[in-house]
């Protein structure tokens, strides 16, 4: 699924407020013909990562544990499989800020959060340097001042590899923020055109499909042109963490932190306000990996394990 969560207080669903989870859950609950208040068969989805207020999805995956005849009573007059039934009418059902991708049976072991190998997230900034498109306001991160990319990347480097963020994340009651970040990377996203140009041998500037001469007004760059993306993708990601990772990072790029400040804070996890998490508009959930069938179950069990450093 995909969702822009700027009118979401998140994902996990809360009473009186309005979440990603409580919606579909909702729509579930109306498709299935299962009462909210049914104990035998809630209709619970778990996902493979919480986001948190303000923050999108563009590939999010969930599972739901759900009978065989519930499931088939979704399919009516419309004479396909159920899990095809059920995804043509939460499209239907749904709000615009939600899409469904796909619906499908889970194969045996799968768990959408503990079998998951990774999570992918970006975090979009426009800084000084670039035209802020006011269309993007809802997805991009603008700031005053221009980002010193290769000193955000040197901080970054330092979050590679098992380390416990306490300094830039919360735990989950029980839990830890020991986490293995398997890449962290900042770049300016080049300034592409949406009509390439190419030359006819005589001097002449056309465009590559249509073949007629094009001004420059037609070499429109595209959307992200510009803009400062942080990506990072780790087994798992502990509560604000991104968030105040890409907050740290752009301190260092703005010249209001120091990477010793940050090797300090990656040496010693100690939470404190200038480590907090930066504003939600710019960050997007964009990919969950999992294992091969035949390994689901096994990683689940492992993760589901809590970590220590060695």
């Amino acid at each position: 699924m995909a969702y822009d969560g700027g009118r979401f207080h998140g994902w996990a669903k809360q009473p009186g407020i309005r979440t990603v989870q409580g919606e579909i859950e909702s729509a579930l609950h109306r498709i299935l013909g299962v009462p909210d208040s049914d104990a035998d068969e809630p209709l619970r989805l778990v996902v493979a990562g919480r986001t948190d207020t303000g923050v999108h999805a563009s590939h999010q995956i969930c599972h739901l544990d759900v009978r065989h005849e519930t499931l088939s009573c979704c399919i009516g007059h419309m004479g396909v499989p159920a899990t095809e039934a059920l995804l043509r009418r939460l499209r239907h059902c749904l709000p615009d800020d939600i899409a469904i991708h796909a619906v499908s049976e889970a194969p045996e072991g799968f768990d959408a959060r503990f079998s998951a190998l990774e999570r992918t997230y970006v975090f979009r900034i426009a800084d000084g340097s670039c035209e802020l498109d006011p269309r993007l306001r809802g997805f991009v991160l603008a700031i005053d001042g221009v980002l010193d990319v290769d000193a955000m990347n040197q901080a970054a480097a330092m979050t590679v590899g098992l380390h416990d963020f306490g300094s830039f994340a919360t735990p989950n009651p029980g839990g830890t923020t020991i986490r293995e970040v398997k890449m962290a990377l900042w770049s300016r996203v080049g300034s592409r055109p949406l009509i390439e140009e190419r030359s006819d041998g005589m001097g002449n500037t056309q465009g590559s499909k249509s073949g007629q001469t094009l001004g420059r007004h037609y070499l429109t760059p595209t959307l992200e042109s510009g803009l400062v993306c942080f990506t990072i993708v780790a087994d798992a990601f502990a509560h604000n963490m991104v968030r105040s990772l890409a907050g740290a990072c752009v301190k260092i790029g703005l010249g209001k932190g120091t990477l010793e400040w940050f090797a300090e804070k990656m040496a010693h996890p100690v939470r404190e306000g200038a480590t907090g998490p930066i504003a939600p508009q710019g960050l997007t959930l964009e990919d969950v990996a999992y294992p091969p069938e035949h390994e689901l179950g096994s990683r689940a069990e492992r993760i589901r394990a809590k970590r220590t450093l060695p």
